[in-house]
């Protein structure tokens, strides 16, 4: 037994579907992360230019409450130095930056409180932190596969662009949440002003040689969270990356199949929905 079912020959040349992977562009990052992305990064480099200055004065590193320079560091940098009365084995010293670097210091670290907890707000309030930075349990199997792609520098799959995969995820918490507020707490611990007004928070590190040694280190771990960072950003593709931080939307390209018509793009429910951030 069969049937002839009728065919309007008028449509089917007009719909000419093809399947094809559909080209997405969805809202990726919202005002505020982006913003508060940009103030971050501008303080971090005034943080870290500056930074750099005020260990010239001192290129040495000690644990306790006190060091000098006859006292053993942990740490010597075997930088030339800009003071005439640390001992560098070279046979000049550099310019005394200290004026202006620590001002700038002072100033970008302020920012950097500030804009730290203004995105600290928002990510409570608003569900990001919850939404799009802690790993749903099932994510955390793949962390191993995650581990060894980046390792590998592979290209994120195409789904990527709308959302973090989870090692992204544990990294931001580690920097959000640990590595930038201990950065605060150990700048702030090496302030006579503060540590008056505050003696517990100096004392918890152990002093404050311990506190400058940490601050340090911490440094170190954010300075390579950065190139790693940049690097993996130029792999996932640079452009559209930086067009979502900066517009806050991306490209991506649909999962499943689209119907193409003239002039109309239909994409399936479930390919189409990204993550907002």
């Amino acid at each position: 037994m069969s049937a002839t079912l009728p065919i309007d020959t008028g449509d089917a040349a007009r719909a000419s579907a093809s399947v094809v992977p559909a080209a997405l562009e969805r809202k990726r990052h919202s005002a505020m992360v982006r913003v508060t992305h940009w103030l971050t990064t501008i303080a971090f480099l005034a943080l870290l230019v500056s930074g750099v200055e005020i260990v010239l004065s001192h290129p040495r590193f000690y644990w306790g409450e006190t060091g000098n320079v006859n006292t053993h560091p942990w740490l010597n940098l075997h930088l030339p130095s800009s003071r005439h009365s640390v001992p560098t084995g070279y046979g000049y010293v550099l310019p005394d930056q200290n004026g202006w670097s620590r001002y700038l210091h002072f100033q970008a670290a302020w920012l950097a409180v500030g804009t730290a907890l203004l995105y600290g707000v928002f990510g409570l309030v608003s569900g990001h932190f919850r939404r799009n930075l802690l790993p749903a349990k099932s994510d955390l199997k793949g962390i191993g596969v995650s581990i060894v792609r980046h390792w590998r520098f592979e290209r994120p799959p195409a789904d990527e662009a709308w959302s973090y995969n989870v090692l992204q995820r544990l990294t931001y918490l580690l920097v959000v949440f640990v590595l930038f507020p201990l950065m605060i707490w150990t700048g702030l611990a090496m302030s006579f002003g503060f540590t008056a007004a505050f003696p517990l928070a100096v004392r918890l590190l152990g002093g404050q040689q311990t506190a400058r040694s940490l601050h340090l280190l911490v440094t170190v771990l954010l300075v390579l969270f950065l190139v790693v960072h940049i690097v993996m950003t130029a792999v996932a593709g640079f452009r559209n990356r930086m067009r979502a931080m900066i517009t806050g939307r991306a490209q991506g390209v649909a999962t499943a199949t689209s119907v193409i018509r003239p002039g109309k793009v239909r994409v399936p429910r479930r390919a189409s929905q990204g993550a907002k951030l």
